[in-house]
């Protein structure tokens, strides 16, 4: 019986659970855990006992963020056979194929905010960054293995020790065969200037940005515990569009915060408009257990799954619209798996008769209801 893992939450997790399975003997099944929201916790348990039934025999270990916030809650969990908990003083190189074209490579760890709604600066302790060296070796044993894409990834990479852009930079000119780098969420203040020249004038950094927004109101941000304005936000990603016309825009949003008013809910709503946003991870508010947020006001639960629902209809129209106008297009693509893959901009791609790994131009024909259709030009 082969070593198992059922990753939940961040691409972080998944590219720590590949480090994880590599020292875990055979028959065992991680459950690597997310605790950002109170449905991912519950998520976690529900895999957990599923997992108990389908494989009765099978050792289960019990990791990550959640595990790390409740151990004693885990233990007790008559399905968990270990519990365990990462030493998060002594963080390893995290990289492993989850795709095996695409491979995920940690550069830290940790965060040094105090955002009053998260856990996770909780659960991981504070800011540590990988040393250069370690990110470098590990992305070439991804790109020796197979990876044609790398994705550098975190809790907070932008706070990295010397900077993100200065790291994209070295690794770039460390590895000439890597020629696709992508990064995970970004938090908008913390940009340098070094990764504004990369993004205006590298082509092997490609072109989508996930930014960590949260919010679209200056009041609720302001309660966030957040660093940056609403007008920033939009001054941002203007910056962006000009220095890269064929960049795309991703944004984490709650929704219902606590105390949030009509108005500022609209606020949010109106941000997708003006920050261009066409992947947007919506999240309605659910109180994190020792967190400020948990003691402010909290909205009715219908009014927050009400909020989510109108923020996520209007993300997926302004996302629909996106897709329909590259139909005729053509786009830089790679396959990731069998058929189905990515544009340079993180368009989705089907593309039939193609295998992993195939990569180059290809015609947009037409879309299904999530996914471009096209044919390698």
């Amino acid at each position: 019986m082969s070593v198992e893992a059922i990753t939940l939450g961040c691409r972080l997790n998944f590219a720590e659970s590949e480090t994880l399975k590599a020292g875990a003997p055979d028959g065992t099944i991680i459950v690597n855990s997310c605790a950002v929201t109170a449905e991912a916790v519950r998520q976690t348990r529900q895999a957990i006992r599923r997992t108990r039934r389908e494989q009765p025999q099978a050792r289960i270990v019990a990791t990550g963020c959640a595990v790390q916030l409740e151990p004693e809650a885990f233990r007790a969990m008559p399905e968990v056979d270990e519990v365990l908990l990462k030493d998060f003083d002594r963080p390893l190189v995290a990289a492993g194929f989850r795709q095996r074209v695409r491979s995920f490579v940690a550069v830290q760890t940790g965060c040094d905010h105090r955002c009053t709604f998260c856990t996770i600066w909780q659960a991981r302790g504070p800011s540590r960054s990988l040393p250069f060296a370690a990110i470098r070796d590990a992305a070439t044993r991804e790109i020796e293995g197979g990876a044609a894409e790398i994705v550098l990834t975190g809790v907070d990479i932008t706070s990295y020790d010397d900077g993100l852009g200065p790291l994209v930079e070295k690794l770039l000119a460390a590895l000439p065969d890597l020629k696709r780098l992508r990064l995970s969420s970004l938090d908008s203040i913390e940009i340098d200037e070094t990764l504004f020249s990369l993004i205006a004038g590298e082509p092997r950094l490609m072109p989508h940005f996930h930014l960590s927004l949260q919010a679209g109101d200056d009041l609720i941000l302001k309660r966030m515990k957040r660093r940056h304005s609403r007008a920033h936000s939009v001054t941002l990603v203007e910056r962006i569009k000009a220095a890269r016309p064929d960049a795309t825009i991703g944004a984490d949003l709650i929704a219902g915060f606590p105390t949030e008013s009509e108005d500022a809910a609209l606020n949010s709503l109106r941000l997708l408009e003006d920050c261009d946003i066409v992947a947007a991870h919506v999240f309605p508010f659910s109180p994190r257990p020792n967190t400020p947020a948990a003691r402010m006001p909290q909205l009715e639960r219908e009014t927050i799954k009400a909020r989510a629902a109108r923020l996520r209809e209007a993300a997926a129209k302004r996302r629909s619209g996106w897709l329909d106008g590259l139909i005729g297009t053509t786009q830089p693509v790679l396959i990731e798996n069998k058929e189905k893959g990515h544009t340079d901009a993180f368009a989705p791609v089907f593309i039939a008769g193609s295998k992993r790994g195939d990569t180059g131009p290809v015609f947009i024909t037409g879309r299904t209801a999530d996914s471009l259709v096209g044919v390698f030009a």
